[in-house]
């Protein structure tokens, strides 16, 4: 959906990565090489913090700000990260919410020493756990919900015997999605939600315990998989090695919900998310649509880059050939961003352009992961139209799209949905294809491998009942 993320406010997420080398080495490089694999997570802010586990345990170096991760860290601010201790973040915030002071991760100084932590996800009871903060004299630095469970667990460790044991029971009062990395003086935590939404795995490399988002970020630093954190675990790294496991907040597995829309967009697609390949799960996700909603044509195409493998599953599945119509200009800035529609508009025809002899006189099955408002959509149809196309059908990987997100995508209300209160032949007309189809939601629980998953975006069927107050604004990560 690099073409969908232009039309709406659509967020990838953010992105964390989290490192322990038990016999000294500084981890700052290598978490940064592993931020990088995570970077389609969020590009709006990045952040390292390192400490050093034997020397100046209570010492931390930090460095982060607004920008990639080219645009916040080069090789004089990052050789001054010395630590064997560390944790990272790639966020995507809506704009308002974009600042220097919500950049992660956050680091905490409190009576118990330091307390580094990043946050990938969504609390859907932030405000009303940040009044309850407030109202025993904290002050707030940011209006982030990470900043929110930090507290809760600063204030828990006062009486709780070890740090694990504080988020622990911080985290029973949070209520949403969130994959979190901490570090603590000696200890390096992970934790899952009880649903599972998000991702995040246990890794390897030599004498470096690794913790991040995706698998991908393993690979990337040559770390060995270890195993998938489980929904509703926390995990810790000692000091010794030893990997210690707490599922106080496990659910019972029919209710884990992870997010479909992970496997359909946000993963990237050489990750490995909870025992599912994505890249596999994007490839059924296009044989599905070639069963359910065949046409006749003479090429299937993509929208770069997430539909990609989808658009192969098409091909493979219906026999008709795979080919490539568009080229893409990697250096152009994400044009969802820009205020005015004509801008994004323009931003479109700037940034791909239809390669005129793979789709004139030819009947163009045209794959992408989802449709929002359907601007883009319309841009392209036409794109396809002006460069020859004799028939432009659309096919989309998900379902469509009836209602927003409370647990980290950054999807509109429903009024601005442009499947809210049509039907798909309206939805058809007005982006101008001659066909379109969406993959069925019946079809959805496939792309996990038979796992649970949350399809509210799609279905309104929300695994935790929507908040109360409006958490969308500026308590939206």
């Amino acid at each position: 959906m690099d073409l969908g993320s232009m039309e709406i406010q659509i967020g990838e997420e953010c992105g964390v990565f989290g490192m322990y080398d038990l016999e000294g080495g500084d981890v700052a490089q290598t978490i940064y090489y592993g931020l990088y694999a995570l970077q389609h997570r969020g590009q709006e802010s990045a952040g390292i913090a390192v400490t050093n586990t034997f020397k100046g345990r209570d010492k931390v170096l930090c460095q982060k700000g607004l920008g990639r991760l080219n645009q916040v860290f080069n090789k004089e601010n990052i050789s001054k990260l010395k630590g064997n201790l560390g944790i990272g973040h790639v966020r995507y915030s809506t704009a308002g919410a974009s600042t220097h002071e919500n950049s992660q991760p956050l680091v905490l100084a409190y009576i118990k020493g330091t307390l580094m932590l990043a946050h990938n996800g969504n609390l859907v009871n932030a405000p009303q756990l940040r009044r309850e903060l407030a109202k025993g004299g904290a002050i707030f630095q940011t209006t982030i919900d990470t900043e929110t469970i930090a507290y809760h667990i600063a204030r828990e460790r006062i009486e709780a015997p070890t740090v694990q044991e504080a988020a622990v029971r911080a985290l029973k009062k949070v209520k949403g999605s969130y994959s979190l990395v901490i570090a603590s003086p000696r200890k390096l935590i992970g934790a899952r939600d009880p649903y599972g939404f998000r991702p995040l795995v246990i890794g390897k490399l030599d004498s470096a315990y690794i913790i991040a988002s995706e698998s991908c970020a393993l690979e990337t630093v040559n770390a060995k998989f270890i195993r998938d954190v489980l929904p509703g675990e926390v995990v810790t790294i000692n000091v010794d090695g030893s990997i210690e496991s707490n599922l106080e907040l496990a659910l019972p597995y029919n209710q884990e919900a992870r997010c479909v829309f992970e496997y359909i967009y946000f993963c990237r697609p050489d990750t490995i998310f909870d025992g599912m390949s994505v890249t596999k799960s994007r490839i059924i996700a296009g044989r599905l649509l070639a069963k359910t909603h065949p046409v006749e044509a003479d090429v299937v195409v993509s929208i770069p880059e997430s539909g990609n493998m989808a658009a192969l599953g098409y091909s493979m599945e219906s026999g008709i050939p795979y080919g490539i119509a568009f080229t893409k200009n990697t250096y152009v800035g994400r044009t969802f961003i820009k205020p005015q529609q004509s801008s994004r508009i323009q931003s479109v025809k700037i940034k791909l352009n239809v390669l005129r002899e793979m789709v004139e006189g030819k009947r163009v099955i045209i794959i992408d992961d989802s449709i929002v408002r359907g601007t883009t959509s319309d841009q392209i149809i036409t794109m396809l139209r002006n460069a020859g196309a004799k028939e432009v059908h659309m096919r989309i990987s998900s379902p469509p799209f009836y209602h927003p997100c409370y647990f980290g995508i950054d999807i509109p209300s429903e009024d601005q949905l442009i499947a809210h209160n049509r039907s798909v032949e309206e939805i058809c007309r007005i982006i101008g294809a001659d066909s379109l189809g969406y993959l069925p939601i019946e079809c959805l629980k496939e792309l996990s491998g038979g796992k649970p998953i949350c399809t509210a975006c799609f279905s309104g069927d929300y695994p935790i009942p929507p908040p109360v107050e409006d958490i969308r604004g500026e308590y939206v990560r």
